[in-house]
């Protein structure tokens, strides 16, 4: 994939595995430990500003223990076309590991950027892996932010990320859950300003006895913002998911424009989700929906395609793939879309397998 790529192995920074270029623009790309060190004012301005680590304890856990983790700083009038790439490895140790990456982002004025964090593993072994990032978002600026969680069956996953929004700002955020025996991933924004866009998608697949649990909060705190948010899952074996959306509109966001939609495909009847989309509003001139819906593969479509000489398998992978690609389709860089694409083949091809065994 082209653009810079920041590579950190169980929580620490490899120097040998990035690729960052030197910016003649003012950007800043590095890992948070050298920036730290320099004691920087911007830094102070910024970090632990947003997280909330007196109401979330793995938070807490993050702050107290911070260390390492990526920062970037895109100075105002300045856009970087190719996405910047955040890996985090988790490799088998004799013992067991506890990765705690906090990730610091920020967007100057009229400026544009697309991230991707990816959480992913070497080795089958159990770990921890509790991550923040904190991502303030200037006026009138343009963020694209994927979250790839692709990691072991036998870890455990705590995210947490948290924007901050001013006037005119657009914010998107993709969240991709897959990896994790037990997942808990929170998403949320501050629309701070006027003007304001702000967009969450999330896709979650799981299977066997996987947990991942969705939590997202968008703030709107100042009038004439919009915000939406689509969250799917497909669920199958014994996994569980839980979906708990809040969209919470002050008392002076009026004219605010918010839609939260939860949608939850079943593919075996030991399979549970738990989803509770909320609203909460204090303010009487808004245009506000939210709704969840639950359910199996539609017999009749099925019936349809074997009509056309399609197995009953392959029936429902292509609409199994057509709700998953709903979200897929979102992504705007091609090779995260051609990466799921081929984890949902070879989750159907696994699917298959087991079914004859």
């Amino acid at each position: 994939m082209k653009g810079q790529r920041l590579v950190f192995v169980n929580g620490k920074y490899s120097e040998k595995l990035s690729d960052i270029k030197v910016s003649m623009t003012g950007n800043r790309i590095n890992n948070l430990s050298n920036v730290l060190r320099s004691d920087e004012a911007i830094i102070q301005e910024h970090l632990i500003r947003y997280a909330s680590f007196e109401k979330n304890s793995f938070t807490a856990l993050n702050t107290g223990f911070l260390e390492d983790g990526a920062f970037i700083h895109v100075p105002d009038n300045t856009k970087i076309d190719e996405p910047i790439y955040l890996l985090f490895i988790t490799t088998d140790w004799q013992s067991p590991v506890i990765s705690q990456p906090h990730n610091l982002i920020i967007i100057g004025k009229q400026s544009s950027l697309s991230i991707i964090e990816h959480y992913i593993n070497v080795g089958k072994e159990s770990y921890l892996t509790n991550t923040v990032t904190e991502i303030f978002v200037d006026e009138d600026a343009t963020v694209n932010h994927t979250k790839l969680q692709t990691e072991s069956y036998n870890a455990f996953h705590v995210g947490s990320m948290h924007v901050r929004q001013k006037s005119k700002s657009n914010f998107t955020s993709n969240s991709i859950m897959i990896g994790g025996s037990l997942v808990r991933n929170n998403v949320s924004s501050i629309l701070d300003g006027e003007g304001i866009e702000c967009t969450f998608n999330g896709l979650s697949l799981t299977a066997g006895h996987q947990l991942i649990d969705n939590h997202t909060t968008i703030d709107h705190a100042k009038p004439n913002c919009s915000s939406h948010e689509l969250f799917k899952a497909i669920l199958d074996g014994k996994s569980k998911g839980v979906f708990n959306g809040k969209i919470y509109v002050r008392k002076d966001a009026q004219k605010t424009d918010s839609k939260q939609t939860n949608k939850t495909l079943l593919l075996s009847d030991e399979a549970t989700m738990n989803t509770k989309p909320q609203l909460e509003i204090f303010a009487d001139d808004v245009k506000c929906t939210h709704g969840a819906a639950i359910g199996y593969l539609d017999a009749d479509s099925i019936f349809y395609l074997r009509s056309r000489g399609i197995s009953e398998d392959i029936a429902r992978d292509i609409l199994t793939y057509a709700f998953a690609n709903d979200i897929i389709e979102r992504i705007t860089i091609e090779p995260i879309q051609r990466h799921l694409h081929n984890i949902l083949y070879s989750r159907f091809e696994q699917a298959r397998i087991l079914e004859n065994t």
